[in-house]
């Protein structure tokens, strides 16, 4: 037997077990009668297995009900077992969806704006591809490379569902074979376009990735995801998923060098990235963006003016805004100084 809060699933067996005491059979002596196996009989009696025509037919001449009886009871509790089932995991998926950002989901257009239970729960199956919710628990997205500022367990919730939409996105990007020899050739051209417009940028971003069998995806920002950019491969394709955490250029090349990194690195063909792993890309963003060599000869001189800075970076062919988030992160400058070098970016997928 098996219930839900509405429905209660009775197998034939319950009705067979009754027979059998009614007339003080046991199960051995049942078998022996149906020409079955008594492993078999348990089974059925336990409604562990289903009620054949067949079955159904030896019962009529066994215990003398017909079959069509045993065939509706089979019927009905199939019926029933499935409603059992349905209410159950609705039930269960009612209360993880209080995981998910919904609310800023339905704002972005990814799920349709509802304040139903039933209906989030079918909204969020139908995103995530999956019969049930419970069937995203565990190791939430395998072998995901990120850039994140916290980890918490709404972050990793907001990271699935923003991994999900990059990964529905990227269906429909065309991209080569994954070539990460033609990756690292192409970083330097990648690198010229921090001094480019977005609007001037993007599209050639998009189609010098592409050719290196990467999908780049724009995507908004999650604000419980503490999210600046995310890695991993999908099938025959890396996926790029980049967002403008605070509409800062320099945190915006400064993450995709960094997803970039996790790629040539190979943290990708893991479980999961370690806090070294995140180290190591954080320095190969840092090296990639300022080279160490340049960069030690630049604030040896401690000459910090916004002339300066635009020298130096005009000098190494990079975005101004750039040095200026360096110099601000390792201490040289007060981060309230030269923000006006900094650029803002409004991108959108």
């Amino acid at each position: 037997m098996t219930r839900s809060r509405n429905f209660i699933a009775t197998p034939p067996g319950s009705t067979i077990k009754e027979q059998l005491e009614n007339r003080g059979m046991s199960q051995k002596e049942f078998a022996s009668r149906m020409g079955m196996s008594e492993k078999h009989i348990s089974h059925l009696v336990n409604g562990e297995v289903q009620l054949t025509p067949d079955v159904a037919n030896r019962l009529e001449m066994v215990l003398g009900l017909p079959a069509n009886f045993w065939n509706n009871l089979e019927a009905i509790y199939r019926d029933k077992l499935a409603k059992v089932e349905v209410e159950n995991s609705m039930d269960s998926d009612s209360k993880m969806i209080k995981k998910f950002p919904y609310k800023e989901m339905a704002d972005n257009g990814w799920v349709p704006a509802t304040r139903k239970t039933t209906e989030k729960v079918i909204a969020l199956r139908k995103f995530f591809e999956v019969i049930e919710l419970n069937r995203l628990t565990g190791n939430l997205v395998p072998g995901i490379a990120c850039r994140r500022l916290a980890i918490t367990e709404k972050s990793d919730y907001a990271l699935i569902v923003w991994a999900q939409k990059a990964k529905l996105e990227a269906r429909d990007s065309e991209v080569s074979s994954i070539n990460l020899d033609q990756l690292s050739k192409h970083l330097l051209q990648i690198r010229k376009m921090t001094i480019m417009d977005p609007s001037e940028f993007c599209s050639k971003l998009v189609k010098t990735l592409a050719g290196c069998g990467i999908a780049l995806i724009f995507l908004p920002h999650m604000s419980s995801s503490f999210l600046h950019g995310a890695t991993f491969y999908d099938k025959n394709k890396i996926v790029i998923g980049m967002t403008v955490r605070g509409k800062d250029a320099d945190k915006f090349w400064f993450s995709l060098f960094h997803e970039i990194g996790h790629i040539l690195l190979g943290h990708l063909s893991q479980d999961s990235t370690s806090e070294e792993d995140e180290v190591k890309a954080d320095e190969f963003a840092k090296e990639h963006l300022i080279p160490s060599k340049q960069y030690e000869q630049f604030v040896t001189g401690n000459c910090f003016s916004k002339t300066d800075i635009i020298s130096f970076a005009k000098q190494i062919d990079i975005a101004p805004g750039i040095v200026v988030g360096r110099l601000q992160k390792d201490g040289y400058i007060d981060f309230s100084w030269h923000n006006d070098l900094k650029t803002k970016y409004e991108i959108s997928g």
